[in-house]
């Protein structure tokens, strides 16, 4: 009887487990039926905003001095002294090199002695024109000599004349053997050194000399874009960028000076000048630069960067996430596209964010976490 009890006890004891384990399972079975919310999905967003969108074209230039000059002597002689240091920034009139000068101020003391000389010639031939005037009314002297005497005072005032243009150049000749700078510029290699003798016909010159503060580029366009700058440049200075490194450095900034007169057939281009102020030397000639001409601001125009826009079926689109992360795909009108910004017509509005990466993991009415932007 006892044994009996006992098998009787086991039996419920285990058939209670194995009811609990049942439930347990069932439990577990009816939990994983439950579809679980997916985490949302990271991405990066920017804010659509209203900005003043410059329109701009970009142009391959090349760097040119305003001014070069090969410095040479006007005269002859032995060259006594170079005063600049090569590659040195100078002024204009500064000393660049130094031409005895010994014989020409001699020449110049030469031309003033004949100076003094005439002179006194001349007032010697006047005063005899004085006497031969006060006597020739009584007969005392011939009116072929006084007419002598005033050609004489006539020639010895022709000559003072001739003497003091002589002075004149002999000066001019003298200033010559000092050799001064043009213009301010940066000076070259030295081509002559000291001792050496220079003459006026020798083409080598001294020494180059290049303005480089400003400095000029030139740079062509399509004849395309022909009106846009004609008509930016009729409405007043017209800016331009000097870009290295792909656009990415800015070297000075400056205004276009001219529109050259004719289009290059050839090449259905037009030549354009623009200077730069170049105060940092950051443009050297012959240097290539990306030009970059504003040509005209839109003013409080709706943007979105260019990496939040794609293009679908049905033609550009971008992602807009809402307040609650809920992303929504938005069709949207592009008015242009101006250097990493897109000026947006139509299907965006100001301040809403819109995604600038990860557009590929998302679905309408996907949740997104904004975690840049």
């Amino acid at each position: 009887m006892i044994n009996r009890r006992v098998a009787a006890a086991v039996a419920l004891a285990t058939l209670g487990i194995l009811v609990a384990i049942f439930d347990r399972l069932m439990g577990t079975a009816e939990a994983d039926a439950v579809p679980r919310k997916p985490p949302p999905i990271p991405v990066e967003a920017a804010l659509a905003s209203r900005v003043d969108l410059p329109l701009y074209l970009d142009a391959i230039g090349t760097a040119q001095a305003a001014r070069t000059a090969t410095v040479t002597t006007r005269v002859d002689g032995q060259l006594e002294k170079v005063a600049f240091v090569e590659g040195s920034q100078v002024k204009a009139g500064d000393l660049l090199a130094q031409i005895d000068p010994a014989p020409y101020r001699a020449q110049l003391e030469q031309a003033q002695a004949k100076l003094a000389q005439d002179e006194a010639q001349l007032e010697n031939a006047r005063h005899d024109v004085q006497r031969y005037t006060t006597l020739s009314p009584d007969d005392y002297t011939s009116k072929q000599t006084l007419d002598t005497a005033r050609s004489q005072v006539a020639q010895f005032t022709a000559e003072t004349k001739a003497d003091r243009a002589a002075i004149e150049a002999a000066r001019i000749q003298l200033a010559y053997t000092s050799i001064v700078a043009p213009f301010s510029g940066r000076t070259g290699l030295r081509l002559v050194d000291e001792g050496n003798i220079v003459r006026a016909s020798d083409t080598g010159g001294i020494v180059v000399l290049t303005e480089l503060q400003p400095i000029a580029v030139m740079f062509t366009v399509p004849q395309a874009q022909l009106p846009d700058v004609s008509a930016a440049l009729a409405t007043g200075p017209l800016e331009a960028i000097a870009l290295a490194d792909g656009g990415k450095t800015q070297l000075d900034r400056g205004t276009v000076a001219l529109i050259d007169n004719r289009v290059d057939p050839a090449t259905g281009t037009v030549r354009l000048k623009a200077i730069f102020p170049n105060q940092h030397q950051a443009l050297w000639p012959g240097q290539f630069v990306t030009i970059r001409v504003v040509t005209q601001i839109l003013h409080n125009v709706l943007t979105a960067p260019s990496s939040a826009i794609s293009q679908g079926p049905k033609g550009a689109f971008a992602y807009v996430v809402a307040r609650d992360g809920t992303v929504d795909l938005r069709q949207v009108t592009v008015e242009r596209e101006v250097g990493g910004i897109t000026q947006i017509a139509a299907g965006l509005k100001e301040g809403e964010r819109v995604v600038t990466n990860g557009q590929y993991r998302l679905q309408p009415g996907d949740h997104a976490r904004v975690v840049a932007g």
